[in-house]
Parts: structure tokens; C-alpha cells; sequence
């Protein structure tokens, strides 16, 4: 497995894959581990998460710059994305106890309950685009509720996969509770088929979410998945254009847009299109390419070279269907692998950047007659994961949020996570939920006891 700063092309480091009997022990030692762990209490797990957060925060600086160095993003995106991780894990520490105490039912019973015991071995098949947040959401919430985890990260961020074994293991967690497979996708299949692991839980694409889950069912093993998002954020003729504006440049350029719940189709009503546009693109090109390290930089390379390909394609044959091209639509003339910050204008259904994920700094604006279509349009998608309508109107806001088919809608703010709220999709968006009270509960047997 290599790793190669995306800002330079240049290899950083290269690792050593496990072989399939190293795999095969490791998942052993794991479940062997897991039969301790879920016999210790929800304060000596607390404790152990709790010194995990001060750890990451009191090094979020090592970790933010090993996490640009492997995948791109801007280096203040990555302490951000450090301070969150530590803010899931004193969740889950404060919370889950409270969360998984047993549920009291009356029934014809003298004494009957729902007690909420862990599965066993989580498998968790992780991507590059937030390295340390999407292990740390999965990884929180499973080890609190009395699980074990195996980790396959993404072959193009290995040194960030060691780094989070080692937090868990410098906060004190048992040595082989928590521990990365450095495998290659290809292998996936054989460790989810292998009898020690209970559960699989995965994000990213669209076609590794099925094809996991493929295997999981062969299994008859629990999954949960969050995979692609087209996600709209709509602009109605009474917004804030001026908060829109501001909002609508930092969901789509994000992690350089790469992001399932990122900002992808601009629905805009008509009245407003064109003043949303030019503010739009003015905003757009002031942004700056340079050194993810550098503060002043506001555009920072996309992860791989395949990436900047595919977005590159994206543009050119939605231009050709007929897409008014507003700003950019190349690739930036340096070393490393950037991209443009991108406006597509006049886009129309079947356009490659609608029916397809676009995973890049490309913003598409669709314009529309009235709140009715808005609402038809972002329905008008095989994803559903998150989304955003723009009104004064509160009451407005929360009735159009009711009605388009996503896991989260947001009214007047930008779509994203929180420890606190559920986190998932519809569609093939994927199912399940991560996060808060449910998001726990998702790896854990829900047992009926009654007593006569």
C-alpha cells in the first residue's frame, strides 16, 4: 500500500499488506478480546474513550498533518476534523449508558425488558475522504456498546488507519480490541464471510456498499451502509441570498467537494437564479489553489488522479449535452491533482453531473419555476442522504423539509453530522444509521427478556 500527498504526486510512505493468515489471527485475537471486553462496565469504557478525546486533541496537530499529507484536504479542515473526533468520543463516553439501560415494558409479565447487548466483531470498511471522523463515528458508538472492531481503511490512507489503532490503544483499550487490516478491497469479501465477525459496516460508494452487502447477505450478517448522495440545496424566492451565497460556497467546496453529504444540485426558483449565480461565481473565483498547509489556500488538490479524471469527465460531457459552463472546468496547471472550482449552469435531467455522484468542486445549478418543482426536483434522484432549502420562513422551511425523501433535511444551514442527531440515507444512499441514540443501536442484540 502506498501513500502519496495528492498536493505533490509524491509517494510518502509504503506499507506492508497483511496476508490472509495474519487477517485470520488478528480477527481471532479480536474476538477473543471481545468476550472480556463485554463483560466490563460502561464507566471503565467511559474512562478509556474519554482519554482517547484528550489524546486526540492534545496531538490534533500530528494527526491533522498526517491526515493532509495522505489525502489533500486543507490543514485547518483537518484539525476541525480531529476536534470532532474527540467530541464523538466524550458522547459516547457521557451517553451510552443512559442510551443502552435496559428498556422497562409492561406486559402480562411479572417483569419484562429490552436489554441491549453487543453483537460481537464489527467489521468496519472505511473511506479516504475523512479519514479519522468516519472511523471515529463508527468506532465510538461500537466499542461503548461492549463491541470489538476490525478495520479496512482505504488502500490510499494507511498511515492515518495505524494512527487511530494506536490512540485507542495509548487510551487504554485492550491491545486487540480495536485493530486495521492493511488489506486490499479485493480481500473484503473473505473477511466479512469469516465466522468471528458479527456485522459490517461501510461507507462509500454505491457499488462497494452492494457488493459488501452482497456478502454480508450470503452470510446472514447485519449491515449497515452509507454510501453516495446528490444532495440538493434549495434556494427559494424569499431566501437570505446573501447567508445562501456564503453557505452554498463552503457545502460545495468542503473537503474540495468530496463529500457524500456535500452541496451537489443548486435548485434555485427563477426569480433568484440569475442574482444567485452571479454571487455564486463571484464568491468561487476568489478562491485561492495552492499548499493544503498553507492557511491562505482555500483549494486544495483532490485525493487522486483518478478523481480529478472523473470530474474532468463529468464537466466536459454535461457541456456537450448543452450545461452553460459559469466558472472553470479544468484542471489547474501544477503539480499534484487540482481541479478548478466549477460553476454548471442551465443543467438539464440526464446530464452526466445529475445521474451521476460528483465527487469534486464542481457546483450545478438548476432552475426552477416555483417551490413545487424545487420540491419535485431533489426528489428527482435515485439518493437520498441529506439536503438544505433556503427561506425566511421558517414554517415554510420545515414543510418543504418534510417533504423531500432524505435521511436529514436542513432549514436555512448546511447539511452535516452532529454526535447528537442520526446520520443515514434512503435509496441507494444506502440504510442504517449511525450516530447518536439510534446510531448506537445499531450494533447491538435488542433482547426481550420476561419474567413470570
Amino acid at each position: 500500500m502506498k501513500s502519496i500527498n495528492p498536493a505533490t504526486g509524491v509517494m510518502i510512505e509504503e506499507y506492508s499488506e497483511h496476508t490472509p493468515e495474519e487477517v485470520s489471527r488478528i480477527i481471532d485475537q479480536v474476538h477473543d478480546t471481545w468476550l472480556l471486553w463485554k463483560e466490563t462496565s460502561f464507566d471503565e469504557r467511559a474512562a478509556m474513550m474519554k482519554n482517547a478525546a484528550n489524546i486526540l486533541r492534545s496531538r490534533k496537530e500530528e494527526y491533522a498533518r498526517l491526515m493532509t499529507l495522505e489525502m489533500g484536504k486543507l490543514f485547518r479542515e483537518s484539525v476541525s476534523e480531529i476536534e470532532k473526533c474527540a467530541w464523538v468520543c466524550e458522547y459516547y463516553a457521557d451517553h451510552a449508558a443512559h442510551i443502552l439501560q435496559d428498556e422497562m415494558v409492561v406486559t402480562d409479565a411479572a417483569k419484562s425488558f429490552i436489554a441491549f447487548q453487543p453483537l460481537g466483531v464489527v467489521l468496519a470498511v472505511m473511506p479516504w475522504n475523512f479519514p479519522f471522523w468516519q472511523v471515529f463515528r463508527f468506532a465510538a458508538p461500537a466499542l461503548m456498546a461492549g463491541n470489538g472492531a476490525v478495520l479496512k481503511h482505504a488502500s490510499n490512507v494507511p498511515g492515518c488507519a495505524l494512527a487511530i489503532e494506536k490512540i485507542f490503544q495509548l487510551a487504554g483499550f485492550p491491545e486487540y480490541i480495536f485493530r486495521t487490516l492493511m488489506i486490499p478491497s479485493r480481500d473484503v469479501e473473505a473477511v466479512v464471510s469469516h465466522p468471528r465477525i458479527a456485522a459490517v459496516t461501510l461507507t462509500g460508494s454505491e457499488q462497494a456498499g452492494s457488493q459488501v452487502a452482497a456478502a454480508a447477505g450470503r452470510c446472514i450478517k447485519k449491515t449497515v451502509l452509507e454510501l453516495g448522495g446528490s444532495d440538493a440545496f434549495i434556494v427559494l424566492d424569499d431566501a437570505d441570498l446573501v447567508a445562501a451565497v456564503k453557505t452554498a460556497v463552503t457545502a460545495r467546496m468542503l473537503n474540495q467537494g468530496q463529500s457524500c453529504i456535500a452541496a451537489k444540485r443548486f435548485i434555485v426558483v427563477n426569480s433568484v437564479a440569475r442574482e444567485f449565480e452571479q454571487a455564486l461565481k463571484s464568491e468561487m473565483e476568489r478562491l485561492l489553489a495552492g499548499d493544503p498547509m498553507d492557511a491562505s489556500i482555500q483549494v486544495a488538490p483532490l485525493a487522486r488522479p483518478d478523481l480529478v479524471d472523473d470530474i474532468e469527465r463529468q464537466v466536459n460531457e454535461s457541456v456537450q449535452s448543452g450545461a452553460r459552463l459559469v466558472l472553470g472546468g479544468k484542471r489547474i496547471s501544477r503539480p499534484g491533482f487540482y481541479f478548478e472550482p466549477t460553476i454548471l449552469a442551465d443543467v438539464k435531467k440526464g446530464m452526466a453531473v445529475l445521474s451521476q455522484e460528483t465527487f469534486g468542486p464542481v457546483a450545478v445549478i438548476i432552475t426552477v419555476a416555483d417551490e413545487q418543482e424545487a420540491i419535485d426536483t431533489a426528489n428527482d434522484s435515485e439518493y437520498g442522504l441529506g439536503g438544505c432549502v433556503w427561506t425566511r420562513n421558517p414554517e415554510r422551511g420545515e414543510r418543504i423539509a418534510r417533504k423531500v425523501s432524505t435521511g436529514a433535511m436542513f432549514v436555512n444551514g448546511m447539511t452535516k453530522s452532529d454526535p447528537r442527531i442520526p446520520f443515514g440515507g434512503i435509496k441507494k444512499s444506502g440504510y442504517g444509521l449511525e450516530l447518536g441514540s439510534y446510531g448506537i443501536k445499531e450494533f447491538v442484540n435488542c433482547k426481550t427478556i420476561w419474567i413470570s
